[in-house]
């Protein structure tokens, strides 16, 4: 974008040297030019993925270097933007059914996740020795996602993450072969 305001900049400056003629013919290439960055722009930021809603996502460990980074809670502008009405009504619906103090299940999921970080932060990361997990938190759901050894003990890991005060639901996703199909959505593979 800032390319095509300095094109512009240098189209009315070759005007006001050369005259209309040449600046009629740099306007136009000008125009052209910035139509095609605003384009490529539009398409990048279409497909770009970020955590549009802070959902809480991180690594519990990193031990297996060519363990996949699961998607996560990134997404797509428009998916995000889809996807907006539902986490209002599952938000609220919580609180609506008498099963959260808070008015939005949202809110538990930075406290849930400094629990989770705290908790594996002390004697407990032995246990994660040997694997690459990451923690994604959302509306007091657990999702841990990554790989480890078949002798693993994914049960202990489920149990630990749901005795964390506040937490609803824990989903465990993790595989012992990392280059096999994967339980879980990666940023190479989304869909």
């Amino acid at each position: 974008m800032a390319g095509a305001i300095a094109k512009a900049v240098a189209a009315a400056l070759v005007a006001s040297v050369f005259g209309a003629a040449a600046s009629s013919a740099a306007a136009q290439a000008s125009a052209a030019t910035a139509a095609s960055d605003l384009s490529a722009s539009s398409a990048q930021a279409a497909t770009e993925r970020k955590n549009w809603y802070n959902d809480p996502f991180f690594p519990l460990s990193q031990d297996v270097h060519d363990c996949p980074l699961p998607l996560g809670p990134l997404m797509t502008r428009a998916e995000a933007e889809d996807d907006a009405h539902y986490r209002v009504e599952r938000g609220t619906t919580c609180w609506l059914a008498h099963k959260c103090t808070k008015p939005n299940s949202y809110l538990y999921d930075a406290p849930i996740a400094g629990a989770i970080r705290a908790y594996f932060k002390g004697a407990a990361a032995r246990s994660l020795a040997g694997t690459s997990i990451w923690i994604t938190v959302q509306r007091r759901f657990v999702y841990a996602e990554g790989c480890a050894p078949a002798s693993f003990d994914r049960q202990a890991l489920q149990r630990e993450l749901e005795a964390i005060p506040d937490v609803e639901q824990v989903f465990m996703r993790v595989t012992d072969t990392p280059h096999g199909p994967l339980p879980y959505k990666t940023l190479a593979a989304p869909e």
